[in-house]
């Protein structure tokens, strides 16, 4: 937080700014900053197959357990990714 007397120097350098070129500030007050696009969820994605898959082979091995497990996992974060998904599509 500035003090008193910094807030007031500021407000003076802004002031003179202001005076001095006003296109500047117009150009820098106009909120023209490119912010990247968001990009869709495809690694979320990629990621559930990969961990299904995982499943599939700790099945076809007969480690029930284990590929319950890595199942469970693979269902939540495809879960995840479709809620981001969601919320993408929504912008």
């Amino acid at each position: 937080m500035l003090s008193k007397e910094d807030s007031r120097r500021l407000a003076q350098l802004e002031r003179q700014l202001r005076r001095d070129d006003p296109d500047f500030c117009a150009r820098m007050g106009g909120g023209n900053f490119s912010v990247p696009a968001p990009r869709p969820p495809l690694a979320l994605f990629f990621l559930a197959a990969a961990i299904g898959g995982t499943a599939l082979i700790l099945g076809a091995v007969g480690w029930w357990i284990a590929a319950v497990t890595v199942a469970s996992w693979s269902v939540v974060t495809a879960i995840a990714a479709g809620y981001r998904l969601r919320r993408f599509r929504a912008r």
